[in-house]
């Protein structure tokens, strides 16, 4: 396909503004609604009930945890799926003799932390100026909202796509990847993949691959009186985590030589997210489990990464007498163990979005293109699918913390240019 002409671009662009305060409101019902691990059938509802109101053919599946094991897109599930579904929307173009496309993005986010701690309520979808509040404003409802509506406003404008197009709302990505994985295995494929995470509008060119881990710490109990007796389990955890952070800095000293990674600071970007430990106030605790992540280089084989890291563990505690009389810490596997993957330049999908990111800002800016060192859902469609797997989204602020907040000026924007993208990539037709 070719970019559209001038006429239609401008028609695309009017249909976007002339909805945005409707899209605004349709993020924060989203925002509204809670959506951690477990929790997010109420979006998906509202998810399901905006795509069926439009007239899309409806999906809605939950991940079948058997799949785990028998196809490498998935990682360990440690609980129960039996009510966390993904949502998509299909809407099948007649004589289609386009390129296809899927737009997908995740409803799940994390943990909002002492709602104390937030200048507005963290699930209130409040306002101030440019910016919306709230846990998944940025990560990532803001790009659901800006795939949804900027499909609406090409058939706003008169036109419709030429080629099959889907918008994936998917559960899981915070963890495990599972939500895409199970798309993927369904079925849901595309010429190219568009995600609209939160990347500042530009293009992420690579990401880390990522394994979640567990370590469980076993110490030595003893009452205060006999304190000499005993070894504290999270004293020793605390230990363990100074010698991992030796592995982190082994695993970033290979950078140079791994493509697009030369210049991020710190790709393995070892993350101890909780630590959990000890039994009673008075006595010296006899165990201790920290939960985390550690990220490696596109290429490399998580299961290989993941038997580096065991044996790593092991070898540091054999040799550090703090662990002496302890039994050997338990390592297991909790969440995401993915590949990393990398965009390489020149693809038409990368083309035709540069091209509609300069069109959506009148010929103002070219895409600038950036590595992001954590896990995205594009790498199940790049590594297992071998389908162009493009990450563009609104500027954003404070994900994963206090305060997280999305720019409405960069989400108009950026709905644009996923709008000029879809139209030129699928073709458009009067």
């Amino acid at each position: 396909m070719q970019p559209i002409d001038d006429t239609a671009r401008r028609r695309i662009l009017d249909a976007v503004d002339a909805a945005f305060d409707k899209q605004v409101d349709f993020l924060a019902s989203l925002v509204r609604c809670a959506s951690q691990r477990g929790e997010e059938t109420g979006v998906q509802d509202v998810v399901e009930a905006a795509l069926r109101e439009r007239g899309y053919d409806v999906d809605r599946f939950l991940i079948d945890p058997d799949m785990v094991g028998k196809h490498p897109a998935f990682s360990p599930v440690t609980v129960p799926y039996d009510k966390m579904a993904n949502v998509v929307g299909i809407r099948k173009a007649v004589a289609p003799k386009g390129r296809s496309l899927a737009l997908n993005a995740h409803v799940d986010v994390v943990p909002t932390g002492n709602p104390a701690r937030w200048e507005f309520p963290p699930y209130d979808a409040v306002r101030r100026g440019d910016w919306l509040y709230g846990r998944g404003s940025g990560d990532m409802k803001a790009g659901l909202s800006a795939a949804l509506f900027a499909l609406d406003a090409i058939k706003a404008a008169g036109f419709e796509l030429t080629a099959d197009v889907q918008l994936q709302s998917v559960v899981e990505e915070e963890i495990t990847g599972n939500g895409a994985a199970m798309a993927l295995v369904k079925g849901y494929v595309a010429d190219a993949i568009l995600i609209p995470e939160p990347t500042d509008e530009k293009l992420v060119r690579a990401n880390s691959g990522v394994n979640k881990f567990a370590i469980t710490v076993e110490g030595v109990p003893a009452h205060p009186r006999e304190i000499g007796h005993g070894i504290s389990a999270i004293d020793a955890a605390v230990r363990l985590i100074g010698h991992l952070r030796k592995l982190e800095a082994k695993w970033n000293e290979e950078r140079p030589s791994k493509p697009f990674f030369d210049d991020v600071d710190n790709p393995a970007a070892l993350t101890i997210g909780t630590i959990t430990g000890g039994e009673w106030i008075a006595s010296v605790p006899s165990s201790c489990r920290v939960e985390g992540r550690i990220g490696f280089y596109p290429g490399d084989d998580p299961q290989q990464r993941a038997r580096e890291f065991e044996a790593f563990v092991a070898e540091a505690v054999a040799g550090d007498p703090g662990f002496r009389n302890c039994p050997p810490p338990r390592v297991e596997w909790v969440g995401v163990m993915h590949a990393g993957y990398a965009l390489e330049p020149g693809s038409d999908a990368e083309a035709m979005l540069a091209l509609a990111h300069q069109a959506a800002r009148d010929g103002s800016g070219p895409l600038e293109a950036y590595v992001m060192a954590c896990y995205l859902d594009a790498a199940v469609f790049a590594v297992h699918g071998n389908i162009p797997s493009l990450v563009y989204g609104p500027v954003a602020e404070n994900i994963h913390a206090v305060d997280e907040r999305v720019s409405l000026s960069s989400l108009r924007r950026v709905t644009k240019t996923i709008a000029l993208f879809a139209a030129g990539w699928c073709g458009i037709r009067s």
